[in-house]
């Protein structure tokens, strides 16, 4: 995509609904999913019937041997449509980089095309028996026999790598990372829904926890849980007679092919390349820039992400995320914060992959968010995954 998107503030998100997220739910994800649905199409005001389109990002983002089953480990567009409406015209599934902006991105596009009218763009995560990342695989056959690294597998070294990076080369305090993890658990301790509900974190809690792969604490990842949320979206048109006031979609952007290197191998000069790329090319398709955002929401699944960040949106110079934290630059409750935290993220709700970023912008933009309403919020941006292996979406409280 070159250019400003053609489809800017053409699209709205008009209704949501989430469900509590807890280590292991009561029931199958398919159940939850099927009733967070039917509750954010009540809460646009409409009926299932009106209900043409259905979409998600199915990825069950697990690096371990779990097997996955449609409407149990994870739910696809086409499981929840058979289930919730009557005759759907647009049902997709997105597979690329960035699952969350890569699905609103299509529903958009299915919106702004006349493909459907009303889409459910809706994320379903599951915490599974056992260990989350647990394999079962002993040996590796072709040629990543040969580069495959043994004893070394799952995301945790393949972040602590680049973060390694990030600390040596800029002289970074490892401790200063508490200020990120705090920060988010501050947030989520106040959403209802999260697994984090009432339980902030204090400094030495963190400084205290194991490191899992060092310089990675354990609090430094996101906790893996049973968590839904839906999102009804629409054109701006029908969205103004709506019950609730409408987030418009300025634009979006995603990360594109990543350089090939060996397993589990992201050097921080790809991360930052990478995010500089996703970067402009949201600025180009929005038409704003880092000084127009008042909201936006860092991915958190590792903490290292809000660093990478940080300096890859421009929202700070590079190599100067640590002391912007350090300093109180995220500190949401603080006069000039940057309230990049503010919905608690991953670390501050659970492994909920995208959905508290893009339920935070939604939920300020439109007015919905109750004591924690903040007093500017007209233009937000909700981030996913790396800077280089992930993506951005911009929403305005206005069209234009």
């Amino acid at each position: 995509m070159s250019g400003r998107f053609a489809a800017s503030g053409r699209v709205a998100i008009a209704g949501f609904a989430h469900s509590m997220v807890d280590r292991h739910a009561d029931r199958s994800l398919g159940a939850l999913t099927v009733d967070v649905a039917r509750a954010a199409i009540a809460d646009a005001g409409l009926t299932p019937q009106q209900i043409d389109g259905f979409v998600t990002a199915a990825l069950f983002p697990s690096a371990g041997s779990h097997t996955s089953r449609d409407g149990v480990s994870t739910v696809s567009a086409d499981w929840l449509a058979q289930r919730v409406a009557t005759q759907p015209r647009y049902v997709a599934g997105f597979q690329g980089i960035g699952q969350l902006p890569g699905a609103v991105a299509v529903a958009v596009n299915a919106i702004a095309s006349g493909a459907a009218d009303y889409v459910v763009v809706h994320r379903a995560l599951h915490n599974p028996a056992g260990g989350y990342h647990d394999t079962a695989v002993r040996e590796v056959a072709g040629p990543q026999q040969w580069t495959s690294p043994q004893g070394f597998g799952g995301p945790l070294p393949m972040i602590a790598l680049p973060y390694n990076e990030y600390l040596q080369r800029y002289k970074a305090d490892p401790e200063t990372m508490a200020d990120v993890v705090v920060e988010a658990r501050k947030n989520g301790a106040r959403i209802p829904w999260s697994y984090w509900r009432d339980r902030p974190l204090t400094r030495a809690r963190y400084l205290a926890d194991p490191m899992v792969s060092d310089p990675v604490r354990r609090v430094d990842c996101d906790i893996p849980v049973d968590g839904v949320a839906a999102f009804v979206l629409t054109s701006a048109e029908r969205a103004r007679d709506l019950p609730h006031h409408p987030v418009y979609v300025a634009g979006y952007a995603n990360s594109g092919p990543t350089t090939r290197r060996l397993p589990l191998h992201w050097p921080l000069d790809d991360i930052m390349a990478g995010g500089a790329v996703t970067a402009r090319r949201l600025w180009e398709a929005t038409g704003l820039g880092p000084g127009d955002i008042d909201l936006p929401q860092l991915y958190d699944g590792f903490s290292p992400f809000v660093y990478f960040w940080l300096e890859a949106l421009g929202l700070c110079p590079i190599g100067e995320a640590h002391r912007f934290v350090r300093d109180g630059g995220i500190d949401s409750d603080r006069t000039g914060g940057l309230p990049v935290l503010s919905g608690g993220g991953a670390l501050g709700n659970g492994r909920m992959h995208g959905i508290p970023q893009m339920l935070e912008c939604y939920l300020q933009l439109s007015r919905r968010a109750g004591a924690r309403q903040r007093d500017r919020a007209t233009v937000a941006l909700a981030a996913h995954s790396s800077p280089h292996f992930g993506g951005a979406v911009l929403y305005t409280a206005e069209p234009d």
